[in-house]
Parts: structure tokens; C-alpha cells; sequence
């Protein structure tokens, strides 16, 4: 069967190529064995969810396991209402589990109790009645917020000691953020700043961008699949621009091979990767578009503005700085400072910077504003907006 480069959702394996999760996370399979809670935390699209739903899968087809991967997602719209978020979460679950696993492993009992134990008591019947160790991903659980989401790791929380003949062996918890940075409006802050409710994990794991080894073995499945070679310049060039961003990765590959090179007689290049990037930045495809949303907001625009500014940063809190390269907006160099993760990335964050101080000016209509000053405001506009048309920087004063 054809195989293609994937940019939406997760990799479905009999039609995308893809990489192993053990390979990228070794350490997962012992830490199950070792019977413990764990946190995976990394940017969007960065196969998170492919990773661990792959995982899911080999563990239950060893025959050792119970495995699979639930989502969280649809309770995020009851941040306030944790009875009702946990009525449609497990009715999501119902629908998952009859997809991912045989009927012999599936929960034989959903049982209806009170709100606020709900989750637990499932996952308590059904880590009883499983003929095998139940093993069980918990994703998107930083959609879940206030309430809710406390509700949620405390149940987990209690039912730990239970494990694994009364609660299920091995939970983690996948998500954007570590759990300190889950939503939650208390305390004069809108974060937990503590991994208090969750206090059971032993290690919080990212997962990191591709290496350039990577790089090369997801191109070359494309090649042993179609004979279409990317040249060793051409992969280690895409490497440079994406720093291994999967999702960046795959994009360019994807923009290459389906449409600026569709003949497969046709080498990959630098140059068709440089027009994959040009591209890719010109339409603001979803991931790149969504960079704009983290951009807006406070703590991560106070340390990217002067970055690109060449500015120092000043007294920075250790949670910002934590919460930027959490997000993969950024990363460490090899001294340990900050700098942004790609070259991808440096190109789009000043263009989308420009265009959202843009649109602040264009909104401000002020009654007592003269038509001097009106003038004087339509100029800054331009000035602004040919700034960003030849790709210059727009430096703070």
C-alpha cells in the first residue's frame, strides 16, 4: 500500500511512514514494568499521541498487557461541571476501547456512581477484571482544567496504592505541559505551580525533536518505497531548517514529494526543500498558524520580543523560561542559553509579532485622536507592514 508523509493527527501505520516509539523513548517499557505513574509532556504535533498509541498497541500484542490510549479531550468543555465532564469522557472511552482492543480485554462493567469518582471507580473494575495488567494513556489531560481536571488526578491519586490488582499498573499522563503548568484558576494564579495533585509520578518525560538520524530514516522509507532519493545535502539542509520538528519535517517532505517533485525520478534537493519552506511559511499551515495564539500571550511574547530584538531578557521567571521550551518555542544551546528552536521558527515569529502589533494599531480609534496624529499612525502601519513584507525585524525601544 501507498504511504505518504503525515501533517494531521496521528500516523495510521499501514498508510504513513513513521518512526518506532521505542526508539525515541526506551525508557517507557521499565517504567511500566516498574509499575509506576509517569508524565509525558512536549509541543503539538510532535507525535505525542502517535507515539503512545503505537506503544499501547505493542504492549497488547505481546500478550503481557492490557494497553491503550484514552483521550481526555472531550471533558474540556466542563472545567466547572466535573460529574458531567466525566459522564462524556467515559462515553468516549466506551467508543475507544471497542476500536483499540479485542473483545476478551475490553471492560466488562461500566459502573454508575456518584460524581467525582466516576474515572476511579472504572478504572478500579476495570484493573479487577482484566485478565492482564492494565496499562492505560491518558491523553490531551491538559485540555481538562479547574475542577474538573483536580478532580481527575485525584482520583488517580487515590487509586494508585490499589495498583496493579485494583487499579491499573502503569498511568501516564500525555499533554503539552508538565502537570506544574495545568490550567487551574486558584490561588491568584491560573496554573497549579505544583505537582501536588499528581504527586505519585516518578519521572515527567518530553519528547524530544527528531535527530538527524531520524531525519534520514523516515526519508529513506519513502525511499525504499518509491525509489525517490532525498540527496545527503537536502536531508541534513531539512534537518537545519526544522532542527527535527516532526511535524516541520514532515511538512517539507510532505510539500516536496506530492507536489514539487511528484515524479519520483526527480532527486530531492536543497533547493526544492528551500521552496517546500517558502511555502509552508507563505500559507501559515495550522501548526505555524497556531504559534500566533502562544505568541499573544504575555509570559511567552515578554521573552520572545527581545530575543529577536537582541535584547537581554532581564529577571525572567524560571516557570516562563520552562513554559517556552516546554511549548518548543525555544531551546537550549550548547552553553545553556536560550535561543529560538529553528530556523523555521525565526523566520515566522518576527512576521507574526509584526502582524499582531498591526492589528492592535488598526483597532485604536480614539475620539480625541487629531488627524495629525491619525496621519502619523497610518505611516507607523506602513512602515510596519513593509517591515514585515521584506522580512526585516521590528526592534522594541
Amino acid at each position: 500500500m501507498t504511504k505518504w508523509f503525515n501533517t494531521a493527527g496521528p500516523c495510521q501505520l499501514d498508510i504513513h511512514y513513521t518512526l518506532s516509539t521505542s526508539e525515541r523513548l526506551p525508557e517507557l517499557r521499565r517504567l511500566i514494568e516498574q509499575r509506576n505513574y509517569f508524565v509525558i509532556h512536549a509541543p503539538r504535533q510532535t507525535s505525542k499521541t502517535t507515539a503512545m498509541l503505537t506503544l499501547a498497541q505493542e504492549l497488547t500484542a505481546s500478550g503481557k498487557y492490557t494497553a491503550v490510549l484514552l483521550s481526555l479531550e472531550v471533558g474540556a468543555v466542563f472545567p466547572h461541571e466535573p460529574g458531567t465532564a466525566e459522564r462524556g469522557i467515559l462515553d468516549e472511552w466506551k467508543q475507544s476501547v471497542k476500536f483499540h482492543l479485542p473483545a476478551n480485554l475490553q471492560p466488562t462493567t461500566w459502573p454508575e456512581v456518584n460524581t467525582g469518582s466516576q474515572i476511579g471507580t472504572f478504572l478500579s473494575t476495570w484493573a479487577t477484571d482484566s485478565p492482564l495488567p492494565l496499562v492505560v494513556f491518558l491523553d490531551e489531560i491538559d485540555a481538562l482544567s479547574d475542577e474538573t481536571l483536580i478532580s481527575v488526578l485525584r482520583q488517580l491519586r487515590s487509586g494508585y496504592p490499589r495498583r496493579p490488582q485494583g487499579f491499573p499498573q502503569c498511568v501516564a499522563l500525555i499533554g503539552m505541559r508538565d502537570v506544574r503548568d495545568y490550567k487551574v484558576a486558584s490561588g491568584g494564579t491560573d496554573r497549579l505551580n505544583t505537582s501536588s495533585p499528581f504527586n505519585i509520578k516518578v519521572r515527567s518525560l518530553t519528547l524530544s525533536n527528531f535527530t538527524l538520524e531520524d531525519v534520514k530514516s523516515l526519508y529513506e522509507e519513502h525511499t525504499a518505497a518509491t525509489g525517490q532519493i532525498f540527496t545527503p545535502e537536502a536531508t541534513e539542509h531539512a534537518y537545519y531548517l526544522t532542527q527535527g520538528q516532526p511535524w516541520l519535517v514532515n511538512a517539507l517532505a510532505k510539500e516536496v514529494t506530492e507536489y514539487l517533485a511528484e515524479d519520483v525520478n526527480i532527486a530531492i534537493t536543497v533547493d526544492l526543500i528551500d521552496e517546500a519552506k517558502d511555502i509552508l511559511i507563505q500559507r501559515q499551515d495550522t501548526h505555524l498558524d497556531s504559534l500566533a495564539e502562544r505568541l499573544r500571550e504575555d509570559r511567552v511574547k515578554g521573552i520572545i520580543q527581545p530575543m529577536l530584538a537582541g535584547e537581554e531578557l532581564g529577571n525572567v521567571p524560571d516557570d516562563d523560561l520552562r513554559y517556552v521550551l516546554d511549548l518548543g518555542l525555544c531551546k537550549r544551546d550548547r552553553g545553556g542559553g536560550l535561543q529560538i528552536a529553528n530556523p523555521i521558527y525565526k523566520e515566522v515569529f518576527p512576521k507574526t509579532l509584526a502582524n499582531v502589533t498591526i492589528a492592535s494599531l488598526t483597532s485604536v480609534q480614539p475620539t480625541w485622536l487629531t488627524s495629525e496624529v491619525l496621519n502619523v499612525k497610518k505611516e507607523v502601519i506602513k512602515i510596519a507592514q513593509n517591515m514585515v513584507n521584506s522580512g526585516q525585524r521590528i526592534k522594541r525601544k
